[in-house]
């Protein structure tokens, strides 16, 4: 498949044994078997189908089955809810904020990313109908007058979720299909079968015309200005479901960027979680190499930063504010009992990255991958500690309780990660996980 020299330089011509090369490399990824593949598989399906079957127990035996005790009755639900809308972030910052300043150490890894990003964004949307409870009453969330006449309360944080991820859904499913359309086409042409009728259909009749690639390098830079906001914003609305609250530890200005850089944080963690294992695995060693790890650490090391000095922010204010229902708040969260998911937060998130200041760690994978890990396991305490500790301990000492996720809660959390893990494995076997197209145009 030619490409138009002025557009594509790197590219010479169908014949350039270097292009036979990517396209034998990259497409070996879903064609040749992998036992490893079908293992990861199993472990997933198997975390995936047991939370399906806690969903289904809480639906036939209702919330009771929950830890909710009052005044505590946004659980683990919203945090897994608010953690995997926080890692959607990574696959947009890297797909169009990236691609809009043209770094090109993002072309190997912004497909791996953008899938991450779309089925969070599905996983979250999953939490949200679990919340509910009453599966067959979640469509009253949806912005339209139902059988009784009424529209939904458009002052309801849930609505505002409502259209912040479906928004969102519905740009990075856009951005991660436009972007695959050339690598569709390659995969077309070198398949036979049903995936080749798969690809002939998905690939628009792109036969990389001059015409064909003008237009679609117009459109994924208009999507990229279009998604860029909504890196910042979809976040942000997230966030003030808590900060337009008056609850002690949540009414603060701060939550937004706040927020946005600990999404961030926590999805250029899961990428590199995920690029480790599968650039072993599926042998892209020559694509995926230590100078691109190398520049997610740096992201990872400023964005740490970040969410580190928003944590003393928190406590600075509180204390400074002379406000004692905040003072409290925050002493509690630190002294009181949350105090181990608080430590756990500020260490995974804050300290255990300051090791990326040594070069030799930003490129030995091992601590990479173990690090990465660790701050995934934070981003979700953090969520934990902001939701649970501030509900629990509110104005009245009358009335404060304990939270503890109960069983079911912890099953449909586990779930979660089987369910994303396998998409992005099913990812892995249909369509390229690194972008052809664009590894030819700007090859490491």
């Amino acid at each position: 498949m030619a490409a138009p020299t002025g557009l594509l330089p790197a590219l010479r011509g169908p014949g350039d044994v270097r292009d036979s090369r990517i396209n034998r490399d990259i497409l070996a990824v879903f064609v040749r078997p992998r036992p490893a593949w079908w293992l990861l598989f199993g472990v997933a399906a198997s975390f995936y189908l047991a939370g399906v079957a806690a969903f289904l127990w809480q639906t036939w035996h209702g919330l009771g089955v929950a830890g909710y005790s009052h005044p505590v009755f946004w659980g683990a639900y919203i945090v897994t809810f608010v953690f995997w809308v926080g890692i959607a972030h990574a696959g947009t910052l890297i797909s169009a904020i990236l691609y809009l300043f043209r770094s090109r150490w993002r072309n190997a890894i912004n497909r791996s990313a953008e899938t991450l990003t779309v089925i969070s964004v599905l996983t979250a949307m999953q939490m949200l109908a679990v919340h509910v409870g009453r599966i067959w009453k979640a469509h009253f969330i949806l912005p339209y007058p139902n059988q009784r006449g009424l529209w939904v309360n458009f002052k309801s944080p849930l609505l505002w979720d409502t259209f912040a991820i479906s928004t969102y859904a519905l740009v990075s499913l856009l951005f991660l299909y436009v972007g695959m359309i050339p690598d569709l086409a390659v995969a077309r042409d070198r398949s036979s079968g049903w995936r080749r009728s798969l690809y002939g259909a998905l690939a628009l009749g792109w036969q990389g015309k001059n015409g064909q690639w003008k237009a679609h390098n117009r459109t994924v830079l208009h999507l990229s200005g279009l998604a860029t906001p909504l890196v910042l914003s979809v976040h942000s609305v997230v966030s003030w479901d808590f900060a337009a609250s008056i609850v002690p530890g949540w009414h603060a200005t701060i939550f937004a960027p706040y927020f946005v850089a600990g999404a961030i944080l926590s999805g250029m963690a899961l990428v590199i979680t995920v690029m480790i294992p599968v650039r072993r695995i599926f042998g892209l060693e020559r694509y995926i190499t230590a100078y691109h790890f190398e520049n997610m650490s740096r992201f990872i090391l400023l964005t740490s930063l970040i969410v580190g000095y928003a944590y003393g922010v928190e406590y600075f204010v509180a204390w400074y504010s002379g406000v004692e229902f905040e003072r409290t708040s925050f002493y509690l969260r630190a002294f009181g009992p949350y105090a181990i998911s608080t430590w756990i937060m500020i260490g995974f998130n804050a300290i255990a990255p300051q090791i990326l200041w040594l070069r030799k760690a930003r490129t030995h994978l091992p601590t990479l991958f173990v690090l990465s890990i660790l701050i995934n396991i934070g981003m979700w305490f953090e969520r934990y500690v902001i939701i649970i500790s501030g509900l629990s301990r509110e104005f009245d000492p009358a009335v404060w309780g304990l939270y503890t996720p109960s069983p079911i809660e912890l099953v449909i959390l586990a779930g979660t990660f089987g369910f994303v893990s396998m998409c992005f494995l099913a990812f892995l076997k249909l369509f390229p996980i690194v972008s052809i197209a664009e590894v030819k145009e700007h090859p490491s």
